[in-house]
């Protein structure tokens, strides 16, 4: 079974930093785990790898003095913990570390932004860096693909996502069997544990309700009339699901301009297996009547994994003008716009909005489409 090397693997490697700990932060089944053996099978400098769900582990770390950690790491260099947030005050124990034990390269894993404050809060200000790690990205899978083969490939995963395991199940009623045990078995486990949310119809109806209107401008007060459920209420659970990987936000773009809109997000999944698996619909694109929808979802998560991990700094928004004058995706970066429309048919005709054109005189305008797509991810 061939393994997928990640984009990520070098980057973690020349990251590790003695007397800094090095946050790598992704869902549940994206890989970590094995992109940790990954790593280490590359380390030249002696290592020890804990289990943060192990008891034994959390048992060994209990005893928070400097001598005894020295014991524990004996001349090792580098210590990497696997889920580490499952350690009680996980951040005290690992700023005591890399403040005392002199030369200590410290790597641990997360699987949520709510990971972050368990593993780091406030002790570990200033002694961290956090990368994240998303499904498989679509550069990775040139290693057992060809731009032959990627066209029939890149459908599949249109509908059935990015998720590794997904590589190696053939049939069709598997891949669904998997999607279904990610969403029951750990994306709901996720929320579930956070802020004693004891029932998760009401996120599951939430998630249905935006994965229809994906690419669309979502109204939080429509959605929380629909749901029977406070504006507020809407709002903190899409929060939560940012938090655990599953959505990720986009604002509009505006420069004050009165004509501009700027009050309402759109919504976009970040993995798209897990969208259609919530409106109950996996089946093959030439039968579907969200093609749109589904390349636009997929492109923008995509463009995502490559800003995170090319450390891009950039900040992303949608535009639309009060009579209907819009784009897709705008890029703030190096103090220019660029703005790029993405359509699934590489023959339609789009221009830049003449708005977009005339107030912005210096932003670029791109569209995005099966032919140049994979080019935009270089």
């Amino acid at each position: 079974m061939k393994l997928i090397s990640r984009t990520l693997e070098n980057q973690i490697i020349k990251t590790l930093t003695a007397n800094k700990v090095l946050i790598l932060l992704g869902p549940r089944r994206v890989g970590k785990s094995i992109l940790l053996k990954q790593v280490i099978s590359k380390l030249k400098e002696p290592h020890i790898l804990l289990n943060g769900e192990d008891f034994s582990t959390q048992e060994s770390l209990a005893t928070r003095t400097v001598q005894h950690y020295k014991n524990l790491l004996g001349s090792t260099k580098i210590l990497i913990i696997d889920e580490a947030q499952k350690i009680p005050d996980i951040g005290s124990i690992l700023k005591l570390m890399v403040d005392e034990i002199p030369g200590l390269k410290i790597l641990v894993t997360g699987s949520s932004a709510f990971d972050i404050n368990k593993i780091t809060g406030e002790p570990l200000t200033g002694r961290k860096r956090t990368i994240y790690m998303l499904p498989i990205f679509e550069n990775e899978y040139d290693q057992i693909e060809t731009l032959q083969t990627k066209p029939v490939q890149i459908r599949e995963r249109l509908v059935y996502g990015n998720y590794p395991e997904l590589i190696h199940l053939k049939d069709q009623a598997d891949k669904s069997e998997y999607l279904k045990e990610i969403v029951n078995s750990y994306l709901l486990k996720d929320i579930l544990a956070y802020d004693n949310i004891r029932n998760s119809d009401k996120i599951v109806k939430l998630l249905r309700l935006i994965a229809f209107q994906v690419g669309s401008e979502v109204s939080h007060q429509e959605l929380g009339q629909q749901l029977g459920m406070s504006k507020n209420t809407v709002e903190k659970y899409l929060d939560i699901l940012t938090k655990v990987f599953v959505l990720h936000r986009l604002g509009g773009f505006s420069r004050n301009l009165r004509k501009e809109v700027t009050k309402s997000n759109k919504w976009y999944f970040y993995d798209n297996g897990l969208r259609n698996l919530l409106i109950a619909n996996l089946n093959p694109i030439d039968i579907r009547n969200d093609i749109g929808q589904l390349w636009e979802n997929y492109v923008i998560s995509e463009r995502i994994k490559y800003q995170l991990y090319n450390n891009v700094i950039v900040n992303n928004y949608f535009w639309r003008t009060y009579d209907q004058q819009e784009i897709d995706w705008v890029e703030e970066r190096e103090g220019k716009l660029f703005g790029y429309e993405i359509k699934w048919n590489p023959n339609r005709k789009t221009k830049a909005p003449k708005v977009w054109l005339s107030t912005y005189e210096e932003a670029s305008f791109e569209v995005i489409n099966q032919d140049n797509y994979l080019d935009w991810l270089r």
